[in-house]
């Protein structure tokens, strides 16, 4: 399969969409040539804005643009936007129900070499936690651009989640239809689901191929919307299979596998089993090191999954 990073992909989704919408814009805090919105400053320098390493003065000023108006896009590290930004995203961008695209990249452990301090791994609970917050996490390329062009249509506040790494494809460009809201049923299966979302997703295809092959059916369902949360899909397969596994490069505190507990819990109690960050900090190594590092991949599906059947 081929590969690209989510941030490549939203860097060239934000030229294509510039070209048709003269009202996007794009604010970055002095990241550009990380977060891949330089590609969108060569072609429209008239309507791209560094606002330098000031977070809060980011999102104020994507806050004020969008009052006039103006589809922003506002980028930057994800431990620095959802962190730092915080206040100003929900009483200046949230709270007025403003058209704001948070867009940043470099989200979770794969960050790498950078370390703790810059890999974000408490940012979708802390989006989810503000009213009104659409939260995306794109698993590859495509879904990334098809996500992009979905949050530009949709009107208020939106936090899409991106990453450094090269990540294989999935979908196939022609054919995938993204909606905010809505799960895509990437596999089915009838003995248990594994709820993916980001880059775990290609990790979920992978350890549902290799239980079949040992006669264990797995239903998998990419969660490319955190919230609002496709209820009923998730609901389904809390009914039709004996146990869900939630799968994601973020804390289990507050994040995927939170979002589908709170809401089996209340309706259709069902065993879940969560796999993501434990309560732990991320540190400094290679991106597919830390992965294994922290038993974000596909092996580990498959053994949570033999131990539960």
């Amino acid at each position: 399969m081929s590969k690209k990073a989510t941030r490549q992909a939203y860097g060239e989704a934000l030229v294509e969409l510039g070209t048709i919408n003269k009202d996007v814009i794009v604010l970055d805090a002095d990241l550009t040539k990380s977060t891949k919105t330089n590609l969108f400053k060569e072609r429209f320098p008239e309507r791209h804005f560094n606002l330098g390493i000031a977070e809060a003065d980011l999102m104020g000023t994507a806050a004020g643009l969008a009052s006039c108006g103006k589809i922003v896009f506002a980028s930057t590290f994800a431990m620095f936007a959802a962190g730092r930004g915080f206040e100003q995203i929900r009483n200046s961008i949230a709270y007025p129900k403003l058209n704001v695209k948070i867009a940043p990249t470099h989200a979770g452990i794969t960050v790498g070499e950078d370390g703790g301090s810059h890999q974000s791994v408490e940012d979708i609970a802390l989006m989810r936690s503000i009213p009104g917050m659409v939260v995306l996490s794109p698993a590859d390329a495509v879904e990334t651009k098809k996500m992009i062009f979905e949050a530009a249509k949709y009107d208020g506040p939106v936090y899409i989640r991106m990453g450094r790494l090269d990540v294989e494809t999935i979908f196939d460009e022609a054919t995938y239809n993204f909606e905010i809201g809505k799960a895509n049923i990437l596999k089915k299966g009838n003995d248990v689901t594994i709820v993916a979302t980001g880059l775990m997703t290609i990790e979920a295809l992978k350890a549902a191929d290799i239980l079949e092959k040992e006669g264990v059916s797995v239903r998998v369902i990419n969660m490319g919307t955190i919230k609002p949360l496709d209820e009923k899909t998730i609901l389904k397969a809390a009914k039709e299979t004996k146990f869900i596994v939630t799968a994601e490069e973020h804390s289990i505190i507050g994040g995927l596998g939170s979002a589908v507990s709170e809401y089996l819990s209340e309706i259709h109690p069902t065993k879940i089993k969560k796999l993501g960050i434990y309560d732990k900090f991320g540190q400094s190594g290679k991106a597919t090191e830390l992965l294994k590092y922290y038993n974000l991949t596909n092996e580990k599906l498959v053994e949570i999954i033999k131990e539960n059947l």
